[in-house]
């Protein structure tokens, strides 16, 4: 039997079921046949145009509505004219008879002055009738129409038409100090405005920024809804018109993610704003900085949170009033740092340049190509296309900045070597994830031989710090396991050995309010330990929330960095001016200038009168650049910021006293 054959022969004993019977074989898939349709019957087809067309809304039913006027009006016209039942004295023609219908059928009161045959005088009242019912119904779809309408404008869905907005994509708790922040600068604008698109109610929203924002200074602040990652919802907010965009990071399990991904559809987007964009945005990890700059295609400037926020701390916990220097600096109620283009200090050098103003304090230059100089060498000259960069009260203040006209007391200068730090210990109470960056940034600024004690109640601190802080240069880290808020373990610490005293909020284990409830009772425990002691000890905290900043005041704490309030500054400032982006990213770096707050006694004689132009000179002759004064007498008085005082006039008298500090920028 050939190949073929055999084949054949096998597939038909699969045909045979058990019963012997040939079941047919199933057609191939290219041989089925599809159903033929169903025909849909004249009623079906239009009952559904019918309701396709009432699915349109109001404006559809109100034309139904309408129609069934015109028919009932014609009909009934129709059977007066051709039966002749008008009465005498009625209209006789078409169009008069129908506006008279129309009347019966809009105002069911028209028919009590009708006379004629008891016909007529029954069409009218069918028509009455009939009116009554379409008016009715007409009442009823307009309601539903406007509260459908209210309901729209309440989830705020509809695109903002405004121009040269601030944009705020997100929503936090920095939402309150940004608007906050905006609203002072923005006092010299005409009809500023700001725009926020959040995956939140809009009423919500609104209702928050009200109780939670004094004064807007005449800032509107429009609250869209929509996710910040969807490409449809951030076009609501016209992106393409505003004039900075702030990306603010969302409480989510991963929100750098989010962040980078809005970014993104800002820049590659296929609605993206040809010229570019200024963004600024906020990242939690370090790690994501090297995508999220990738995506910002030069267009966007990251604040890494965790650094930020480690940064400030230690150079907070290394000289009190530091944080107060940062805030006056970073927000936009006081002193604040400009650019400004001044031709006719071409070819001086800076050093020269320092006592260029009466009331604006001259930090750094910007040369032309954008590098950004933050206390240059005194012999570094204004080239053309550079700006000056300068502590100023407002941008305004600086363009029209009177000359210095003073005179230097020289006599008065007493400048001496400074005297290198011995190695210190340092004790950093609490744990979260931003504790290890302060204790590499700390290793930036401690003598070698120096030590970092960390006590934590959390099990990941030590294998954290192993991890995260594996190649310090000067600093020894000891991990200890403990209770932060037990007065018991607080006291075997031997505070008083302590140079500096950091207090780190459980900010991953617990919700804020709990996290900085923990953060007080251990502030409070500490300051009665060192009220008892020798020698003082700088403490520093860092808390959450503002709102409990007062609170922390209460145990007498040399700083306080409420972190998200100083995030929500930068962005702030930088969404004003992007260049700020760099000048604070060098003003923070352990590498350059920094702040330093400098016994006034080092620089100038005390006790006697002088000027602030002297301490600029005399601190110049160090290579630092003296940008203002702190207070001693003022240094507790959260009223006076804690005797900060940026940009002083040069020429005014002043005595310098015992305890003074000097605000300078230096190498270190």
């Amino acid at each position: 039997m050939s190949r073929t054959g055999r084949v054949a022969r096998e597939r038909a004993k699969k045909e045979i079921t058990a019963s012997g019977v040939a079941q047919p074989r199933p057609p191939k898939a290219s041989e089925r046949r599809l159903p033929e349709p169903l025909a849909a019957t004249r009623r079906q087809r239009l009952r559904y145009r019918f309701d396709a067309t009432m699915a349109r809304g109001p404006i559809a039913l109100v034309a139904w509505l309408a129609l069934l006027t015109l028919i009932l009006i014609i009909v009934a016209v129709v059977l007066i004219t051709a039966f002749k039942l008008v009465p005498n004295g009625g209209r006789h023609s078409f169009i008069g008879q129908s506006f008279y219908t129309l009347l019966h059928a809009m105002d069911a009161g028209t028919i009590a002055g009708d006379g004629g045959h008891w016909p007529y005088l029954v069409i009218m009242l069918l028509v009455t009738l009939g009116g009554l019912f379409i008016v009715s119904a007409l009442i009823g779809v307009l309601a539903t129409g406007l509260d459908e309408r209210l309901m729209e404008l309440r989830k705020g869905r509809s695109f903002v038409v405004e121009q040269d907005h601030t944009l705020v994509l997100g929503w936090s708790d920095a939402v309150f100090t940004i608007l906050s922040e905006l609203a002072i600068a923005n006092e010299s604008e005409t009809k500023p405005s700001v725009v926020i698109l959040a995956d939140r109610d809009k009423v919500e929203m609104e209702d928050a920024i009200r109780s939670k924002v004094a004064d807007l200074k005449g800032t509107r602040v429009i609250c869209r809804t929509g996710s910040p990652i969807d490409l449809a919802d951030i076009a609501i907010a016209n992106p393409r018109s505003a004039r900075s965009v702030i990306v603010l990071s969302p409480e989510s399990e991963d929100p750098d993610s989010e962040v980078i991904k809005t970014v993104l559809a800002l820049t590659r987007g296929p609605r993206r704003r040809e010229d570019g964009y200024r963004i600024v945005a906020e990242i939690h990890d370090p790690a994501n900085l090297e995508a999220a700059h990738l995506v910002g295609d030069g267009q966007a400037s990251f604040i890494d949170k965790r650094e930020t926020i480690a940064k400030l701390i230690v150079q907070a916990s290394r000289q009190s009033g530091a944080a107060a220097v940062y805030i006056e600096l970073l927000d936009f109620d006081g002193e604040e740092i400009y650019f400004r283009e001044d031709p006719a200090l071409v070819g001086q050098s800076y050093g020269e340049i320092l006592l260029a103003y009466e009331d604006a304090a001259v930090m750094g230059l910007q040369r032309a190509d954008g590098e950004i100089l933050i206390n240059p060498p005194a012999d570094a000259e204004l080239e053309p296309g550079d700006r000056l960069i300068a502590v100023a009260e407002d941008d305004s203040v600086l363009d029209r900045a009177e000359p210095f006209s003073g005179t230097v007391d020289t006599t008065a200068i007493a400048v001496t070597a400074r005297v290198p730090e011995p190695a210190q210990q340092v004790l950093i109470i609490g744990w979260n994830s931003r504790t290890s960056t302060v204790v590499n940034e700390l290793d930036h600024y401690v003598a070698p031989g120096s030590t970092a004690v960390v006590v934590a109640d959390t099990p990941e601190a030590e294998e954290a710090i192993a991890r995260g802080c594996g190649e310090l240069a000067n600093l020894h880290v000891e991990v200890r396991h403990g209770n932060t808020t037990d007065r018991a373990t607080l006291d075997a610490l031997d505070i008083g050995s302590y140079a500096h005293v950091i207090v780190m909020c459980y900010a991953e284990h617990l919700d804020p309010q709990r996290a900085d409830a923990r953060t007080l009772v251990t502030l409070l425990h500490l300051r009665d330990i060192a009220s008892r002691l020798d020698e003082p000890v700088s403490i520093v905290s860092e808390m959450l929330d503002a709102r409990n900043n007062e609170l922390a005041q209460v145990t007498e704490v040399d700083d306080v960095i409420v972190s998200d309030r100083v995030v929500s500054l930068l962005l702030a400032q930088i969404s004003e001016n992007e260049h700020l982006a760099e000048v604070f990213r060098v003003l923070f770096d352990a590498e350059g200038s920094e702040i330093y707050l400098c016994d006034m006694d080092e620089y100038v004689v005390t006790g006697s009168e002088t000027s602030f132009a002297t301490v600029v000179v005399a601190a110049r002759e160090r290579g630092e650049t003296a940008i203002g004064l702190r207070i001693a007498e003022l240094s507790d008085d959260p009223e006076s910021g804690y005797g900060v005082r940026l940009n002083p006039s040069k020429s005014a008298p002043y005595v310098p006293a015992p305890g003074d500090k000097i605000v300078v920028l230096a190498e270190d």
